[in-house]
């Protein structure tokens, strides 16, 4: 089950039927019987502010994220008693920022704060108070040993990245400017060295195939070389068009985060 403001490719690859709840977007005005309301966000300084939809909605039955959840939740959770008020939340957005700022740090007086130009910072502890929560009341610095990846002869180190005109698996655009990119994705990143190296040319097909050590093909197909100042025996290609090389298998140790920036390929010739 989804929550979306329009459909995706997850829509149709999880499990055998997908519920998909269509919700307003950010740009489409939220109106309820108690005015217009604004969901509050976080932008990348950590400055928090309200945004507030201009357009009208696509269809007068779309409900926002908060109304669907708080539903969802009252009809779920009704029968354990009236301890949360989700038909009061979904009223009015002010509430649910009224019960953050009871129970976050940093968050007091949040409707108000909100509303001041550019909103407020996030608290900060080291950063405001040089308060560090360890032994000592310091910052604490360690020194870690670096695992040796060893690349076999012939292959390349691949790193995942995004696009300028890309927000994490959201992608506004096929350009990326700053690395001189135009109408394509399906690119890789390697070093001239390593294409000749490899006997290809800049602007060459190639399918990209990963090895790991469950001797599983994985391959993303037809993607073009770009010469690129990248450090020798490395490459780099985009999200998710190349997700399908990374193992689900080969994981960070503690973070169990995928290894999406040391993926060992060879390059074969474009099916």
């Amino acid at each position: 089950m989804q929550i979306s403001t329009k459909l995706n490719r997850s829509h149709a690859v999880a499990g055998r039927q997908a519920l998909i709840l269509p919700c307003l977007g950010r740009t489409e005005a939220d109106l309820r019987p108690a005015g217009e309301q604004q969901v509050t966000v976080e932008d990348s300084m950590g400055m928090v502010h309200l945004s507030r939809g201009r357009l009208a909605p696509a269809s007068d039955a779309l409900l926002s994220e908060v109304a669907i959840i708080c539903r969802m939740a009252h009809a779920a959770l009704a029968s354990d008693g009236p301890h949360v008020p989700w038909a009061d939340f979904e009223a009015d957005y002010d509430r649910i920022r009224d019960r953050i700022a009871r129970v976050i740090p940093g968050f007091e007086d949040f409707n108000a704060r909100v509303r001041a130009p550019g909103g407020f910072a996030l608290p900060h502890p080291p950063r405001d108070e040089r308060r560090f929560p360890t032994r000592t009341g310091l910052a604490n610095f360690t020194v870690n040993r670096l695992d040796l990846l060893r690349v076999p002869p012939g292959r390349l180190l691949l790193q995942t990245i995004r696009s300028h005109d890309q927000y994490n698996t959201t992608i506004y655009g096929l350009d990326d400017r700053y690395r001189g990119i135009h109408q394509g994705r399906r690119v890789l990143f390697i070093h001239p060295d390593d294409l000749a190296a490899q006997g290809l040319a800049d602007g060459e097909p190639v399918d990209i195939v990963s090895e790991f050590s469950d001797g599983v093909e994985r391959r993303a197909p037809a993607f073009r070389t770009v010469a690129y100042p990248t450090p020798r025996g490395c490459c780099a290609a985009y999200f998710p068009e190349t997700n399908v090389l990374v193992p689900l298998d080969s994981t960070a140790d503690i973070s169990n985060t995928p290894t999406s920036k040391s993926i060992v390929v060879r390059l074969e010739p474009a099916r």
